[in-house]
């Protein structure tokens, strides 16, 4: 059974996501707050995060960041739940590690979809024991462990997922609807910039191996050797 945390301040709200996920055969746990939400994801290592932006105590981007920059919970996927529907907000959540984001209101069956969605790319990564090799960079899909050099990289879910396509694909050109498609495993109305955004975000963790991304303007990304 998936356990899902759910790090929420509006009590209803947390308690009507938690009764339509456990409908559907989740676990839920709830946190009212941002110090205990982070506590609780530190605790019970749960499958996936939904994460209120706005908490007494802790920002929701305060919280992705920590997490997502420490080893033991940087593989755990975070839906942001915000009622902030501007660009610059969206944008932000991605740089910090969020997978994905959903904003209020919204209905029960549109936050299981994305739900699933999310749990299904991060369970999605190649079962069969297999290493793939781009100059520096190499890429465990059995493990979920990228190293540059030897050193290990801490990467999400997502920009797992979105590196082992480019590196599978090595050479091909992939537009940012093939990428959002792929990776993502769910239609985000053509917007494209979470691609954009995320890249950005692969380049900089690679280091120089990032340079092995290529933009290709106007159309998407390949990656090549150097």
């Amino acid at each position: 059974m998936k356990t899902i945390l759910i790090i929420e301040d509006e009590n209803d709200l947390a308690e009507l996501v938690a009764f339509n996920l456990e409908k559907e055969g989740y676990r839920s746990l709830i946190a009212p707050d941002g110090p205990s939400g982070l506590e609780a994801a530190r605790h019970n290592s749960p499958d996936l995060i939904l994460l209120d932006l706005m908490l007494p105590g802790m920002s929701g981007m305060e919280i992705c960041k920590v997490l997502k920059s420490n080893e033991k919970t940087a593989r755990i996927p975070i839906v942001m739940l915000t009622a902030k529907g501007e660009e610059i907000d969206r944008v932000v959540g991605f740089e910090v590690g969020a997978d994905d984001y959903v904003i209020k209101p919204f209905s029960p069956r549109e936050l299981l979809l994305r739900v699933k969605a999310v749990l299904r790319r991060a369970g999605s990564g190649e079962s069969v024991t297999k290493i793939i090799k781009v100059d520096t960079i190499s890429i465990d899909t059995d493990r979920h462990i990228v190293t540059v050099d030897g050193n290990e990289v801490v990467l999400t879910t997502t920009e797992f997922k979105l590196l082992f396509n480019l590196a599978e694909r090595l050479g091909r050109v992939q537009s940012r609807d093939r990428l959002l498609k792929d990776v993502w495993g769910f239609n985000h109305m053509g917007d494209t910039r979470t691609v954009d955004t995320h890249i950005t975000r692969l380049r900089s963790k690679l280091g120089e191996a990032g340079e092995m991304i290529k933009t290709i303007r106007g159309f998407g990304y390949k990656m090549e050797k150097e």
